[in-house]
């Protein structure tokens, strides 16, 4: 397997452009977190403006406090569906502010308002709680939909990366708690505490390192990571029952280090009779369309997201 050679380009010209840039020490949180927030910043600024997209704040009420929303909508939105998004980052980098000009750029392609949740992240806030926050927010909107003209049978849930597993986890809340979901949207879903360990075939290639995914999942888990005890709510490749989970949407590059993963959890899913759309681009590492929107194989997997989304 060898990278697509469009993204290897663009990867050398952007490691031209900031020379300085090392990849940090080996379970170091603050500076992975740091290294990771500043280069998804400087990433999503490729993006388009987005000037018919307007943003309010709002916050859910949980047991242990406040989680903060940004609720996303086109000037012009007549009501209908909408989609609570869980931002990337490993469960432990990213913020809702980050992720900011993504969300305004699927709200302006589509027009469908965006519900993004400023989940607390690992190691401050562990485990489950991550995607508790999620599921309080999908109760939220449920509670809120009649004043934002939101049909509570077109809500969906979408998230990238760390994001793409809270967003699982979230799904298989939703069906424990007779919430209703419309669709799961899993854009390269970190699911499984269990991959840590280095396959040779992915490694060299690796944008998500596994150094780094060990990293991450040490502090969502600490002295739980790999254990028995881990729950699907935090790790849902650990689900052991798929049945009645919400349609999904399950895409991934073929030298990500969550390829596997992913492709078994598809397979899980439609082997209880759940509905999944499964995509893998070949030749793409870890968060291809982050590195380069402008990418063929980016924008092939944002008409297909779009796609997804204009069909809720």
């Amino acid at each position: 397997m060898t990278m697509d050679p469009q993204i290897v380009s663009w990867l050398a010209t952007l490691a031209a452009a900031s020379p300085e840039q090392t990849p940090p020490p080996a379970g170091d949180i603050h500076a992975l977190r740091c290294f990771t927030d500043a280069t998804m910043s400087a990433m999503f600024k490729q993006l388009p403006e987005a000037p018919d997209v307007q943003m309010a704040l709002y916050a859910a009420a949980g047991p242990n406090g406040d989680v903060a929303l940004r609720w996303y909508s086109r000037t012009d939105t007549q009501g209908g569906a909408a989609v609570i998004y869980v931002h990337g980052g490993g469960m432990i980098c990213g913020t809702a502010e980050i992720y900011d000009p993504l969300v305004r750029h699927y709200v302006q392609l589509t027009g469908i308002p965006f519900l993004s949740v400023d989940y607390r992240r690992a190691p401050e806030y562990r485990s489950v709680g991550l995607a508790k926050d999620a599921f309080f927010a999908l109760q939220w909107l449920h509670r809120e939909s009649f004043v934002l003209n939101v049909d509570p049978r077109r809500i969906a849930i979408m998230g990238d990366s760390g994001g793409g597993g809270i967003a699982a986890a979230t799904a298989i809340m939703a069906r424990d708690h007779a919430i209703p979901l419309s669709r799961q949207i899993l854009v390269y879903p970190m699911l499984d505490d269990r991959n840590i360990e280095a396959d040779p075939l992915l490694a060299p290639t690796a944008t998500w390192t596994y150094e780094a995914n060990a990293t991450a999942w040490k502090a969502v888990l600490g002295a739980n990571l790999g254990q028995n005890a881990v729950s699907p709510y935090i790790a849902p490749a650990r689900l052991f029952d798929f049945t009645g989970l919400a349609a999904a949407y399950i895409e991934v590059g073929e030298l990500d280090i969550f390829r596997d993963e992913c492709l078994s959890y598809a397979h899980r899913l439609v082997g209880a009779g759940n509905s999944c759309e499964l995509h893998m681009h070949p030749g793409a590492p870890h968060a291809y369309d982050i590195i380069g929107p402008s990418l063929t194989v980016s924008q092939q997997a944002m008409a297909d997201r779009l796609r997804v989304l204009h069909k809720l």
